[in-house]
């Protein structure tokens, strides 16, 4: 039968109270949108959030399984052990060599000189500990490029822990919507029933359930992609998802220019890692200038001389010999090598100019995003979500009074959801822009920990080969840092 009150049916006002129903199970900010309305429901659903459950996983958590588990610090620290090795290397003191030596050896049974040698090269002028110093600061660079690394995974880690939590609450708005909207379709066909409906009001309906599903199933798509790229900077993709703890209604810090650039000076590896570039270029322009001075070397041995000298036709027997050699440097002082070194340190001082205005230019695209998310998070706070509420309650107050259409309070219901949506992505976005500011804008915590140091072999700082030198020595060069890619 037909129930009509006034200008619409009753059981069209049924479908308003579903939607009003749903709308305040939607969160805090769809249950504040309908806190003045008359006849409220009598149950609603806590925030995501705001009650911990068993088995979320919080920052402090996944922080301490990322620095157990990311394969890119143990390869820093492995360079870290590399660098040091070739430190030790390079002070080593030459090997002595030992040999035979013959001479006058004839077709004869007897005669000649036969003995042994000793040969050790004297490393003047300090060359070893010089070389030292410059791998040194070769361990300074992989030490700087290894802290930040972990601060890299570390603020990755914070970056799409953000990202999750922002995701899995636009996966609860999406799913209390599509609850919604499943429930208006099936109180429309019961309506279809009892002849209160027509057909295009449940096409309309069927359309409003399918992209609330289409919107649900994209957010949980959203959710599983960043909680598998959560995984993996963690270093456990096998890593079961689960609830995150924290919300994102938190205090967010209030960040000045002034203070960004000082904190990003201050602490930046990857200034850091330009500032040991330029004292190993200073300690391998130092070792490339003692370069041209000799190293001396010296030859002891014995020999067995068989010749038969008159009188008494007897062998001549033991002689000792004593050999000192010392290259003259007429022609090559090294003069190459030292304005190759002269230019690599210019290059290394100017490096650390570039490394402060690249910083200074992803800090400011950083930093306007943050500008830009905080104004977003504090117009929908403040204007949007209040707008929308009081439009979704005037339609409804309409609706009831008789004086507004059901599609307007479905409209306007459907503003609200997509306000709300926009505010969290908001949040989360700026979230996203204080971790990556506060984080020394590192990114990737899967990128590799820094460049590997040349081969000691492909160094131009000192001439490799030099017969004067022993391999230790030679190993010994500046290597041009590029810093730490973002």
């Amino acid at each position: 039968m037909r129930c009509t009150t006034g200008r619409f049916p009753w059981c069209v006002q049924l479908v308003g109270a579903v939607l009003l129903g749903g709308c305040w199970a939607a969160g805090p900010l769809a249950a504040e949108a309908v806190r003045h309305v008359h006849e409220p429901p009598t149950a609603t659903a806590p925030h995501p959030q705001s009650q911990p459950i068993p088995g979320e996983l919080t920052l402090e958590q996944l922080e301490q399984l990322a620095l157990e588990r990311n394969p890119t610090l143990v390869q820093a620290a492995a360079r870290i052990e590399a660098a040091a090795q070739r430190k030790l290397q390079a002070g080593l003191y030459p090997n002595p060599v030992i040999g035979y030596d013959g001479q006058e050896i004839s077709e004869r049974a007897s005669g000649g000189e036969h003995g042994g040698f000793v040969e050790q090269t004297l490393v003047t002028a300090g060359k070893l500990g010089l070389s030292r110093r410059v791998f040194e600061q070769e361990e300074a660079r992989a030490e700087a490029q290894a802290e930040g690394q972990r601060l890299r995974v570390l603020n990755n880690i914070r970056l799409l822990y953000y990202e999750t939590l922002g995701a899995q609450q636009l996966l609860t708005l999406r799913e209390r919507l599509g609850e919604l909207a499943r429930e208006a379709t099936e109180i429309t066909q019961q309506l279809i029933n009892v002849g209160q409906a027509d057909r295009p009001d449940l096409l309309q309906a069927e359309i409003e359930a399918r992209q609330a599903q289409l919107a649900r199933e994209t957010a949980r798509n959203g959710l599983d992609q960043v909680w598998r790229r959560l995984a993996a900077v963690v270093g456990a993709a096998e890593l079961e998802r689960r609830p995150l703890a924290g919300t994102l209604e938190e205090t967010v810090p209030d960040l000045t220019w002034e203070g960004a650039v000082a904190s990003l000076f201050e602490g930046s590896p990857e200034l850091k890692v330009a500032e040991a570039q330029v004292r190993r270029a200073e300690a391998a322009l130092k070792r490339a200038q003692v370069e041209w001075i000799p190293n001396v070397t010296v030859r002891l041995g014995v020999h067995y001389n068989f010749e038969r000298f008159a009188p008494g036709n007897q062998v001549v027997g033991p002689e000792g010999f004593a050999e000192v050699r010392v290259p003259l440097p007429v022609f090559d002082r090294n003069q190459g090598n030292v304005g190759a070194a002269h230019a690599d340190l210019n290059g290394a001082r100017l490096e650390v100019q570039r490394v402060e205005l690249s910083l200074q230019r992803r800090l400011s695209a950083a930093y306007a995003d943050y500008l830009t998310q905080r104004q977003t998070v504090e117009t929908y706070r403040t204007h949007i979500l209040d707008d929308a509420r009081q439009a979704y309650e005037m339609y409804l107050q309409r609706y009831r009074q008789m004086a507004a259409a059901y599609p307007q309070v479905l409209i306007a219901q459907r503003t609200l959801f997509q306000a709300q949506a926009a505010y969290v992505t908001a949040l989360a976005g700026l979230w996203r822009s204080v971790a990556e500011i506060r984080g020394l804008l590192l990114l990737d915590g899967l990128a590799a920990p820094g460049e590997p140091s040349e081969r000691p072999s492909d160094a131009p700082g000192v001439e490799v080969e030099s017969a004067a030198l022993p391999s230790a020595v030679r190993a010994v060069g500046p290597n041009p840092g590029r810093g730490i890619e973002p």
